[in-house]
């Protein structure tokens, strides 16, 4: 197969998987960020997660239709309002989710499992009844439309660029709101001893509360960047949940860098497999040596040190 192409080509082919594996790793990485505050930081298995980030693909298509047909005049600027308001409507969302159900369900893991696998079905089942069973696509503005021309043989797609962009401005802002603020020092401190926070002031169910709602509207914003690449239906969802569980414990669950690392391991690895084997195969071979690396180092690629 490989020796159909010339090195020329070869090294064009395997530079656009490359490139869309970044692609595929920003998608991921959003995903699993808002996933490894919820999975890592509070320990609650959250199955509703891709819902989360469905709800902010549909505000983002609501959007999209509403300045179409009303607002033609912002239709240039509308995803950088869409963004925001996916953001807060899973956000909103996560903390009534918390406040109604979570925040019983502490430090017993399989029932959040339980009741999460649960409120994905009833969210997708209201999606079902809003939005319809087929699936649905948003306009982008025309400055999202088209590519860069590297060389002769390379293009990068304008709307890959920005999902990238977009990708290392929400890193870099979660990383310093968890290590460099003092919300996030309060959430640290809950998760390592929810009763010795307590003690020294701290308001845990609130906390509690933002931090969910924290992660859930990151999930809004990656199902925004999602409509980009892909058509938004009631279970899309659950077409990544796997993947970003496997990502969040394969980096170590309450890493941060293992997180990223994760997601740009297992992105690269299947985009590259593609290209030799069917999309299937690349990603089962993948999910094996995931499996194989986790019963070598069961903690994952990063683990935090804590003094004993």
């Amino acid at each position: 197969m490989l020796g159909e192409y010339s090195l020329g080509d070869l090294g064009a082919i395997f530079a656009m998987q490359g490139f869309a594996g970044l692609i595929l790793f920003s998608v991921y990485l959003l995903m699993a960020l808002g996933l490894a505050i919820i999975f890592g930081q509070m320990g609650v298995i959250n199955m509703a997660h891709g819902e989360f980030m469905i709800l902010g693909a549909y505000v983002t298509y609501l959007c999209s239709s509403l300045c179409q047909s009303y607002l033609p005049a912002l239709f240039p600027v509308y995803f950088f309002v869409a963004m925001g308001l996916a953001f807060l409507a899973s956000g909103a969302l996560g903390m009534l989710v918390e406040w109604s159900l979570i925040r019983f369900l502490y430090k017993r893991p399989l029932d959040t499992l339980l009741a999460t696998w649960g409120l994905s079905l009833i969210l997708q089942q209201a999606y079902r009844s809003i939005f319809g069973a087929r699936e649905v696509g948003v306009e982008l503005p025309s400055w999202l439309i088209g590519s860069v021309q590297v060389t002769d043989t390379i293009e990068i797609p304008v709307n890959g660029l920005f999902v990238m962009a977009v990708t290392i401005l929400i890193t870099v802002s979660v990383a310093l709101l968890i290590f460099r603020s003092r919300f996030g020092q309060q959430v640290r401190a809950v998760m390592a001893n929810r009763a010795m926070a307590g003690a020294v002031g701290i308001d845990t169910e609130k906390v509690d509360r933002y931090t969910f709602g924290l992660g859930c509207g990151i999930a809004g914003v990656a199902g925004s960047a999602f409509t980009m690449i892909g058509s938004t239906g009631p279970t899309s969802g659950q077409l990544y949940i796997v993947d970003t569980f496997l990502i969040v414990v394969f980096g170590g669950a309450a890493s941060l860098l293992g997180t990223i690392a994760s997601a740009f391991s297992i992105s690269q690895t299947q985009s590259t497999l593609e290209f030799f084997l069917s999309g299937s195969m690349a990603k089962v071979i993948t999910l094996l040596a995931v499996v194989g690396i986790l019963m070598l180092r069961p903690q994952g690629l990063f683990t935090l040190k804590v003094r004993r």
